[in-house]
C-alpha cells in the first residue's frame, strides 16, 4: 500500500501507544515528527516504526505536520493527531489509498467521532488524507489542508473513521489547552490584521474567519461563553459559503454559547437563517432548544419531532433520545404526565428519562425552560 500516516506528537505517553497498535498491522508507513518531548514518546514511537524524526517547535502546527509529510516515502498522505485512534480495518485504508491514485487531486474527508468529557459524544466530517503533489498542511494553529496554490480543497468522502479522546480532558486540562491555543491564534489573528488594510489577499479574507470561529471555540471550551459569542458573532459578519463544515459549526456552536450566557431571546434570531441552516437534526435540535428556552413550548416540541426524523446527527442522540428525553420534560412540566412518560420511554435507557420516570417529576413551567438537554 502507498499510503503513509503522519503524526506530530509532544509528551504523548498517554495517547501514543494506542494511536500506533491501531496502526500496527495495517501496511501503511506510519512517520512522526517529534517537537520536545520530555517524557517516553519517542521510545513508545519507535518501538512501532523507524520513522521518527526532531522538529524544532516553532508555534507552528501546520509547520510541523508538513514537515513530516515530507519525511513520507509515499505521496499518498493520511494525517492523523496522537489521541485519535484509527477505527477502520486494513481494506478501507486500502480503498482511501486507490481513490488517491485515481483521483490525486482530491482530498479525502474522514469521519472523527469524538468523545467528550461526560462520554457523550460527536461527529465531524474532517479533510486529512490527500497527495503531497496537490496539496500540504497550513496554518499555524488548527491547521488546514490546502492545495498547493493555498486554494481550498476538492474533496471526497471516504470510508475511514476515527475516534478522537482529547476532548475528554479533566478542567485544568481543557484550561491549559484553551489558553495555549487563544495565544497561538491572537497571535496569529493579528498579524492577519496588520496586513488586512495594506496587503489583503483572498487567502486571508478566508483565514481571518476562520481564526474567528477557532477562538470561539477555543473560549467555548473554556466556558467563557460570552468571549465566544464575541468571536463567533465576528466570524459570520464575513460572507461566508454556507455549506463549509467550520461555518456549520460555527452557526451551532454559537446558537449554544448564546443560551449558556443568558441571550436566548437574541438565540431567537436563528429563525432568520432556519431556511440555510435548517436542513439537519442538530440545527432542528439546537431550535428545539431556543424555543424551549423562550417558553415556546408548541415550536420546541415540533422542532425535536424533526430531528428525531434525521438518521444521523453529529451530536449523539440530537436525532433520537436528547430529542425526545426534551419533549417529555416539556410534556411533563406543562402536566400531562402521560405523554411525558411516553417520551421518556422512547429514550431508549437514556439516564435521566429513567430517573424522571422513576421519581415522577410533575410540572414547572420555570424548570422547564430550565431543564433542556
Amino acid at each position: 500500500m502507498n499510503l503513509s500516516v503522519c503524526i506530530i506528537a509532544k509528551n504523548e505517553e498517554k495517547h501514543i501507544e494506542k494511536c500506533m497498535q491501531c496502526l500496527s498491522d495495517k501496511e501503511v508507513q506510519i512517520v512522526v515528527a517529534d517537537t520536545g518531548s520530555t517524557d517516553k514518546t519517542k521510545e513508545i514511537a519507535k518501538k512501532y516504526t523507524e520513522f521518527v524524526y526532531d522538529f524544532k517547535w516553532i508555534d507552528d502546527f501546520g509547520a510541523a505536520k508538513q514537515f513530516a509529510v515530507s519525511k513520507a516515502s509515499n505521496d499518498n498522505i493520511l494525517i492523523l493527531d496522537c489521541d485519535e485512534y484509527l477505527q477502520s480495518d486494513k481494506t478501507v485504508l486500502e480503498k482511501l489509498n486507490s481513490m488517491l491514485e485515481n483521483e490525486p487531486r482530491r482530498a479525502g474527508r474522514i469521519k472523527c467521532i469524538n468523545v467528550l468529557e461526560d462520554d457523550s459524544k460527536n461527529t465531524d466530517w474532517i479533510t486529512r488524507a490527500f497527495n503531497r503533489k496537490y496539496y500540504k498542511v497550513e496554518g499555524k494553529i488548527h491547521e488546514q489542508i490546502v492545495k498547493t496554490d493555498g486554494e481550498p480543497a476538492d474533496t471526497f468522502l471516504s470510508a475511514v473513521v476515527i475516534k478522537h479522546v482529547g476532548y475528554a480532558l479533566n478542567d485544568d486540562e481543557k484550561k491549559k489547552k484553551a489558553l495555549r491555543n487563544i495565544k497561538l491564534l491572537k497571535k496569529r489573528l493579528a498579524e492577519l490584521e496588520k496586513n488586512f488594510d495594506s496587503d489583503i489577499t483572498q487567502n486571508n479574507e478566508k483565514e481571518i474567519p476562520y481564526i474567528y470561529y477557532q477562538l470561539g471555540k477555543s473560549y467555548y471550551m473554556e466556558k467563557d461563553y460570552n468571549n465566544a459569542c464575541d468571536f463567533f458573532s465576528k466570524g459570520l459578519s464575513f460572507d461566508l459559503e454556507p455549506k463549509l463544515e467550520y461555518v456549520i459549526d460555527m452557526v451551532e456552536t454559537y446558537g449554544y454559547a448564546m443560551l449558556n450566557c443568558g441571550k436566548v431571546q437574541e438565540a431567537l434570531s436563528y429563525t432568520s437563517i432556519y431556511d440555510v441552516f435548517g436542513n439537519s437534526a442538530d440545527f432542528k435540535f439546537l431550535m428545539g432548544l431556543i424555543y424551549m428556552k423562550n417558553a415556546m413550548f408548541d415550536e420546541a416540541v415540533n422542532e425535536f419531532q424533526k430531528a428525531a426524523e434525521y438518521k444521523e446527527s453529529r451530536v449523539e442522540g440530537a436525532n433520537s433520545y436528547l430529542a425526545y428525553y426534551n419533549i417529555g420534560v416539556i410534556y411533563e412540566c406543562l402536566g400531562n404526565i402521560g405523554k411525558a412518560q411516553e417520551y421518556y420511554k422512547k429514550c431508549n435507557g437514556y439516564s435521566k428519562a429513567v430517573e424522571r420516570l422513576k421519581n415522577g417529576r410533575h410540572g414547572n413551567l420555570t424548570k422547564c425552560r430550565k431543564t433542556g438537554v
